[in-house]
């Protein structure tokens, strides 16, 4: 299933680009917490064409993930999740209406390795969240 979104403000859910602490967790008992989204070396997300999914280790990982494009109105492009995350990230560079919003100002990608029990619950939060569907 396609999860496509329109333009919606980037910093206003979840706060998806705040930047994440070094300091070590505690063992936490409380409610859900947001996921860990992927970041590269520098603390930047990752380009989609750029990515190196076997660099990455993503063959046969688990996961949700997230793309969006950046540029004068950025906004989300697809949400989705798989169990091979290498695979379903190639795919996304391969499919043409994913990368027509390449022009945008680059399309970005991230992920989380969100347990599999799990994943089609944040897929459908995020979908509704991020897409407003």
């Amino acid at each position: 299933m396609l999860n496509r979104c329109e333009t919606l403000d980037l910093t206003a859910v979840l706060g998806f680009f705040k930047k994440k602490s070094n300091k070590p967790k505690a063992k936490y008992d409380g409610p859900p917490l947001d996921p860990e989204w992927v970041r590269n070396k520098r603390g930047k997300f990752h380009r989609l064409t750029l990515l190196d999914t076997t660099a990455e280790g993503l063959k046969g990982a688990t996961g949700v993930y997230v793309i969006w494009h950046s540029g004068v109105k950025p906004g989300w492009v697809y949400v989705g999740r798989s169990d091979n995350l290498a695979a379903a990230i190639d795919a996304a560079v391969d499919d043409d209406d994913i990368m027509s919003y390449e022009i945008n100002g680059g399309l970005f990608v991230t992920w989380s390795p969100v347990l599999r029990h799990m994943q089609d619950g944040v897929v459908r939060f995020l979908t509704n969240t991020l897409c407003g569907f």
